[in-house]
């Protein structure tokens, strides 16, 4: 495996490994789906062994903050009290998983980077690829010892992540990748927010499409691909969002698999509608 992919995913064949081996690992279950974003019931019923679950909803986002869309990011003190809680500690991998298009594990990598926090991987496949590789589930709540890892950033927005503002997403990029389904960019439905279109300029690229069948990250000369034909060459300054900065890090974090570095505008379509006077477009284009 690259060394790009190698420091984003790990295949359910490697955590096993790991695993057997003894070697110590943080397991983070963070189901979330638009349909159902508390996973926790699913969690209960089977997880990976020792995996703990985490709400993206309540320790992932910071719904007091204003004006930022409907998943704020959670300050670096709220966010390090919960990882602590989940067990995270200094020197150990964390791997976090999902069970639904890598969003949930996505963000929680996202998060979890942003706020300098090492060694943090993605369950390649989640957790149907752990069950297709043999391995067991176990059921019931986890209640690991505390953890002692250290939040480096306190504001995200700032941290160690590459992230846009309102204005930036509009004409501060080179390419504005847009990571939602295409009849939401074109503006054709809105299930969520109450404008319906997409910010001018930005390209369509549902995050789903990175991944192949069995829910796996597609392999790097496929994601080059997909962005070649997005207009993304060379190095070209390349930003994403999606309806509240959820789906948009996978985005994110698919692409640093394939060695290419994406900044994520974190309010993404909720918090640009929010502000009626800012540009709204419809179609293709």
């Amino acid at each position: 495996m690259a060394a790009a992919r190698a420091g984003v995913v790990v295949t359910a064949g490697e955590l096993r490994e790991r695993i057997a081996s003894g070697a110590p690992v943080t397991l983070l279950d963070v189901r979330w789906s638009l349909a159902e974003p508390n996973g926790e019931s699913a969690y209960l019923s089977g997880h990976l062994p020792g995996a703990v679950y985490v709400s993206l909803d309540d320790d992932l986002a910071d719904h007091r903050v204003t004006g930022r869309g409907r998943h704020p990011l959670p300050s670096g003190q709220d966010l390090q009290a919960a990882v602590r809680r989940w067990g995270v500690r200094a020197g150990v991998p964390t791997v976090v998983y999902d069970d639904w298009n890598r969003a949930g594990s996505a963000r929680a990598w996202w998060v979890l980077t942003a706020a300098g926090i090492d060694d943090v991987r993605i369950l390649d496949g989640g957790l149907a690829a752990w069950s297709a590789a043999g391995g067991s589930l176990q059921t019931g709540p986890v209640m690991p010892e505390p953890g002692d890892v250290t939040v480096i950033h306190d504001d995200l927005y700032q941290g160690a992540r590459r992230t846009l503002t309102a204005e930036q997403a509009l004409s501060g990029v080179g390419v504005l990748l847009d990571a939602r389904a295409p009849e939401r960019f074109r503006g054709e439905v809105e299930p969520v927010d109450p404008v319906a279109g997409h910010i001018p300029g930005a390209v369509n690229l549902a995050s789903t499409r990175l991944l192949a069948g069995d829910g796996t990250l597609l392999p790097d000369a496929r994601l080059h691909a997909l962005l070649a034909d997005c207009g993304v060459a060379g190095s070209a300054d390349v930003g994403a969002y999606c309806g509240s900065g959820v789906t948009a890090a996978l985005a994110v974090a698919g692409l640093a698999a394939a060695g290419v570095d994406v900044a994520l505008y974190p309010g993404s379509w909720s918090e640009w509608v929010s502000d009626p006077d800012r540009p709204v477009a419809r179609g293709d284009q």
